[in-house]
């Protein structure tokens, strides 16, 4: 496992010794990669520390940022500080701020670690940056975490050791970032593991967010015994590198890549040159 160089520990401001960390994801309450996020958030909490989860009762991949609007969502405690709602990662954290913590708030926002990775155009369709991008709103720290898929890991006995050996420094050193403070879009963070095991992990890039050129989702039908049509969704290959520098062309070179977000979806660069039409 490579070695990183440990930055200073990590204390949450005006909170003493406890660190209370909420966990959520997008693959379901017994995802593995959510036992993987625990023990990662318990390595940070330490001993006094309390890790909190409430996550989907089922699989909610590709909802992003979907909260339930319309209809109401079941919650149950499946065990001490353990919840599920049937509802997104969004609804997840909702619930977790405004019913499960209300009298222990979280001090920080872990979402995933989910199965695949959320690099380059994934992210827009992702639930697992989905809850961390409300944690945001909620005015939480939030950092989603994801595990690039690959040859070199898909067989291994556990796909996510890149994740496991350097989730907990990678958080780390994100918390210990002198960032810009905003009043309005907090800042969330998107963090994907390579497809290496874990010990062949060559570092962290901060990269910002890649495209991959002519890999979008599209549909393919089939037909069901009873000749009823129904539409399946489809991927692409995730093997294709984005533009050098960019998330997933770092991930496929060996690198954790951090990409740091904000929900406003304005192109401020097109702003100036749009004023031509008032």
């Amino acid at each position: 496992m490579l070695a990183l160089p440990c930055p200073p520990v990590y204390q949450v401001p005006n909170k003493g010794q406890i660190m209370r960390i909420l966990l959520t994801n997008d693959d379901g309450i017994n995802a593995p990669g959510l036992a993987v996020l625990e023990d990662i958030a318990a390595e940070l909490a330490g001993p006094d520390g309390e890790v909190w989860v409430v996550a989907p009762a089922f699989e909610q991949s590709g909802v992003a940022h979907c909260i339930s609007y319309t209809h109401p969502m079941m919650i149950a405690q499946m065990g001490p500080r353990r919840w599920a709602a049937e509802g997104s990662p969004a609804d997840c954290v909702l619930a977790a701020i405004h019913d499960v913590m209300t009298d222990a708030r979280p001090d920080l926002i872990l979402s995933g670690v989910n199965r695949g990775n959320n690099s380059a155009e994934n992210a827009l369709y992702s639930g697992t940056l989905g809850g961390a991008m409300e944690g945001a709103l909620q005015g939480y720290p939030a950092i989603a975490l994801s595990q690039f898929y690959g040859p070199a890991v898909a067989q291994l006995p556990d796909p996510f050791g890149a994740a496991r050996a350097q989730g907990a420094e990678v958080i780390r050193r994100i918390l210990n970032a002198e960032m810009p403070k905003s009043d309005e879009y907090r800042l969330f963070y998107n963090v994907n593991f390579p497809p290496v095991p874990g010990d062949e992990v060559k570092g962290i890039k901060v990269a910002p967010q890649g495209f991959r050129r002519d890999m979008g989702f599209g549909v393919q039908p089939h037909l069901s015994p009873g000749g009823k049509r129904f539409l399946w969704v489809t991927g692409a290959p995730q093997q294709q590198p984005t533009h050098p520098g960019t998330d997933a062309a770092v991930n496929l070179q060996g690198y954790v890549s951090v990409t740091p977000m904000r929900a406003d979806l304005t192109d401020h660069s097109a702003l100036d040159a749009l004023k031509v039409i008032e």
